[in-house]
């Protein structure tokens, strides 16, 4: 079955780099190009990009899945070739994912249709952010997806393990499209952050969610066929929003400990923080670049060049050292987020040491250049 799986990664692949290829000459055509800023928006000097790449990515995501969902509901698992014996065995738990897969569906396509919109007339940050959140509440309620249910009998219910996984999808959602702020970077960190959930999940025996995660890295390395530095091609809001959500939501989804699995190999309760590590460097630019926009007094949500990949670059690093960097720091902490749902007491204990000191030596270096910058300014 993991053969399968990876075989879809392949296939996602293959159509976005023709959708984007596509997407890149239409809206060359179109004029579907990179926007200007917005009112109290800065962005970096305008280039002649369409900015219509989101479009190969979530094709590549959603026509393979569509595809599979109806599959699953036409295709008599007993007519399949002997060697898709695999996908026979899985069958039973695949078809049981349909309503989720449907669902999934639903909400990419209208963070994609969101997106698009806002890549062609950038729309107000709070209601851009409202459409964000219903599709989060939806997948969380339809779904039964939920973070921390272990803490339902001491707080009443379930309503704080539902409000945590929707902030969660948010946030993470929104971290994706903070990022793409740079040629290659939202897709680079999505294709790293997506293949390693999607070793934990292989590793669980998680097929659903190992399918979609696979279309979604096969989505994001086609798309940089084109996009890595010097970009030809931008993915816009129509694929960050859609990427972010898909990763947080197969997080959501995802089961880190083995099931049934005993012994120090087995995982313990810190396994369930794998996406945070996997996540750490999005989410520290995230968080850092908030807490900047909030302490000058401006919106943090109106965009500007103070994010990580800037703060890199603005040290001398080229466009595309900085985001080899960064792609090698989301490397660091992912892979010790894949330690963590197999690793004992002492070991789990190092790895989060080691991601704690690596953000924070980020944030003393950023901290003390920066104070340095302003008293030679």
């Amino acid at each position: 079955m993991i053969g399968v799986v990876l075989s879809l990664g392949v296939v996602a692949f293959v159509i976005s780099v023709i959708g984007t290829w596509i997407a890149m000459r239409v809206g060359r055509r179109v004029g579907a190009m990179d926007t200007e800023a917005i009112a109290g928006q800065v962005k970096e000097a305008r280039r002649a990009v369409p900015n219509t790449g989101g479009i190969a990515i979530a094709g590549a995501i959603w026509v393979p899945m569509l595809v599979g969902l109806i599959g699953a509901m036409v295709v008599d698992p007993g007519s399949l070739p002997e060697w898709l014996g695999s996908v026979q065995d899985s069958w039973g738990d695949l078809t049981q994912r349909t309503g989720m897969g449907w669902v999934l569906l639903v909400c990419v396509l209208v963070l994609h249709v969101l997106g698009v919109v806002d890549d062609r007339k950038p729309m107000g940050a709070m209601g851009k952010l409202v459409v964000m959140v219903l599709p989060a509440i939806a997948f969380v309620w339809l779904t039964d997806s939920r973070l921390l249910t272990l803490m339902d009998p001491y707080v009443g219910g379930a309503w704080l393990s539902v409000v945590l996984t929707v902030v969660w999808i948010v946030m993470v959602t929104n971290a994706m499209n903070f990022i793409d702020n740079m040629d290659g970077l939202s897709a680079g960190i999505a294709a790293i952050a997506g293949g390693l959930f999607l070793v934990g999940a292989l590793m669980n025996a998680q097929w659903f969610v190992g399918v979609v995660l696979a279309l979604l890295v096969g989505g994001c390395v086609g798309f940089l066929v084109f996009n890595f530095p010097p970009a030809k091609v931008f993915m816009g809001d129509g694929g960050s929003l859609v990427i972010g959500f898909v990763l947080a939501a197969m997080t959501v989804r995802t089961t880190y400990i083995a099931p049934g699995a005993e012994g120090p190999s087995a995982g313990a309760w810190y396994a369930v923080l794998m996406p945070i590590a996997v996540l750490a460097v999005p989410l520290y630019d995230f968080v850092s670049v908030t807490m900047i926009r909030i302490a000058q007094g401006k919106s943090p949500f109106k965009g500007d060049l103070q994010h990580f990949s800037h703060r890199i670059r603005d040290k001398g690093l080229s466009g595309r050292s900085t985001i080899l960097v960064i792609y090698a720091l989301t490397g660091c902490t992912g892979i010790c987020g894949i330690v963590l749902t197999r690793a004992g007491d002492v070991v789990a204990i190092l790895m989060g040491v080691q991601i704690v000191l690596l953000i924070s030596a980020i944030a003393l270096f950023e901290y003390k250049a920066q104070r340095k910058g302003a008293a030679h300014g």
